[in-house]
């Protein structure tokens, strides 16, 4: 806090942090999350539906592995069924990390006093990354609930399933919000919440590997990097964020999923280690593995590439 002050004071003591706001950082994180949900959704789509299968749920598709998951959609609803909830994802992808760089550079900035070669430390960047995710899961939570229904629609349903149906976006939207107002479209925040530790964590070790390079080159600790370096830096910090925090996305994507009902976050974790252990809270890692890690490459490379 301190540290935090000592910066506001250059600017009259005031929280002058609109002059920090630089909206190519929007910009950049937009075309970023749109360009790798476009190529990467279906992986996207089957880590989700991994991930809610708790194997008591008969009216749910049972798939084996990667391959099998794909086969069978593609069999049972066609290469449209690869891309169920694209249009929110779209949405909540290109939203999201626009959103999340421009939060993140305008309070980054802010701390560092605009002087981009001032190292931050670990935990202030860990700080400024979890603020940026709280603001961004704020405005974007609803979409990421849209995106998940529609992800979890299995094509016919079964005469047995009375899950509501949902016919795109707008549809969703208005059905949960006339259904179960705007507690439904708020449903998963709570782990969404404690999810902002993997952003955190993952910015934080992405910021400090940067760092910490250009340092034992002796270089200033803003200099650019060259593209594999980007994408090495990118690659281990997901990795590192995921092997921590996955567990809170199989909550997140059971509370959202229509199909299954639990009476809060808590319920859910009981009932997850009580009929699956360990391994429960894990499922769908595969496929989420093999998806974000070139997602979070091409993502951020495009913001490093955008910002120069």
């Amino acid at each position: 806090m301190a540290t935090i002050n000592s910066k506001s004071s250059k600017f009259g003591g005031k929280l002058n942090l609109t002059s920090h706001v630089k909206y190519e950082h929007l910009i950049a994180g937009i075309s970023g999350g749109v360009t790798s949900t476009l190529i990467l959704h279906p992986l996207d789509l089957i880590k989700i539906r991994f991930a809610v299968n708790d194997g008591r749920t008969t009216t749910v598709p049972q798939y084996s592995s990667l391959s099998s998951a794909f086969s069978t959609i593609l069999r049972q609803e066609g290469f449209r069924g690869l891309y169920k909830g694209v249009t929110p994802n779209i949405w909540g992808s290109g939203s999201s990390w626009g959103l999340y760089f421009m939060f993140y550079n305008t309070i980054k900035t802010f701390i560092q006093g605009g002087n981009a070669t001032q190292p931050l430390g670990p935990t202030l960047h860990m700080l400024a990354a979890a603020e940026s995710g709280a603001l961004t899961l704020v405005l974007t939570n609803p979409i990421w609930v849209v995106k998940t229904r529609l992800c979890l629609q299995y094509g016919a349903e079964t005469s047995s399933c009375k899950a509501t149906q949902y016919r795109g976006m707008v549809d969703a939207l208005a059905q949960i919000y006339r259904n179960e107002g705007v507690r439904g479209l708020y449903r998963g925040f709570v782990p969404g919440i404690l999810g902002v530790s993997h952003g955190a964590l993952q910015f934080m070790t992405y910021e400090e590997m940067k760092n910490y390079y250009n340092t034992y080159r002796k270089l200033p600790i803003d200099t650019k990097l060259a593209t594999s370096e980007y994408l090495a830096f990118a690659a281990i910090s997901k990795l590192i964020a995921a092997a921590a925090t996955y567990p809170y996305q199989v909550i997140r994507a059971r509370l959202q999923d229509h199909h299954l009902n639990y009476t809060g976050s808590w319920d859910c974790i009981k009932q997850t280690w009580r009929y699956e252990r360990m391994r429960g809270f894990y499922k769908g890692l595969v496929p989420y593995l093999v998806h974000v890690t070139p997602n979070i490459c091409m993502v951020m490379l495009i913001w490093e590439k955008l910002t120069n």
